[in-house]
């Protein structure tokens, strides 16, 4: 019988209790492995690095380093790692300085159990997890700020159709489904996503769709 392959999970929370009850309900999944828990930021990056889980569930508020601090140094150190963010905050001022750290996805902690575990499973396949209500202040923050100076021209970064796959993920669809609409295969989307990340220098498609908003590449609206 072939052996399903998991998806290694990292779980940073200050609170023992919630980190196992966690662990023992994401380990009910065939496809995720707990491989070990921090209880500060500090101890995440340390473990980020020894054992390169594929996805970090990161907390913010934590002792000796917090959870922005723990998301920048793990996105600039380890970048395959995919951090998710779940916390009980959704302050702009912590949305916006995570996402800006590089995390792939930011949820609050009233989610239900089978969110997260879609979450963990999107974020792992490079895609990007917010919340509705920190969505939509991420979306309010750039409607605002739309019509200043772009800096560069996406056209004079991104191809065509880069810019359209762009422009289908900002509006949250997924890789299959922007497949189906440009009548694609998912590995040549998975490949312009790759090519996008690599022009952009970042690391995950809401790292992307954050440039391209506040750059003015493209619009919230089809």
């Amino acid at each position: 019988m072939e052996s399903v392959s998991r998806i290694r999970i990292l779980i940073a929370d200050d609170h023992a209790v919630v980190r196992e009850g966690t662990r023992r309900f994401l380990e009910q999944e065939e496809d995720l492995e707990v491989v070990a828990e921090a209880a500060d930021g500090e101890e995440a990056i340390r473990l980020a690095g020894s054992l390169k889980p594929d996805v970090a569930i990161m907390d913010i508020a934590m002792p000796n380093v917090d959870g922005i601090e723990a998301t920048r140094q793990i996105k600039q150190k380890y970048p395959s790692v995919a951090v998710l963010v779940l916390s009980a905050y959704d302050d702009d001022q912590f949305i916006f300085s995570l996402l800006e750290a590089g995390a792939a996805g930011y949820l609050l902690k009233s989610v239900r159990g089978n969110e997260l575990i879609d979450a963990i499973r999107s974020v792992y396949a490079g895609e990007s997890v917010l919340h509705p209500s920190v969505a939509r202040k991420v979306l309010n923050r750039f409607i605002d700020n739309s019509g200043k100076t772009q800096k560069q021209k996406a056209s004079d970064i991104l191809t065509e159709r880069e810019i359209e796959v762009l422009q289908l993920a900002t509006q949250g669809s997924s890789n299959q489904e922007i497949a189906d609409r440009l009548y694609l295969s998912l590995r040549t989307v998975q490949s312009h996503l790759s090519h996008i990340f690599n022009k952009l220098q970042v690391s995950s498609r809401t790292e992307a769709v954050v440039r391209a908003l506040k750059e003015g590449w493209v619009s919230l609206n089809d």
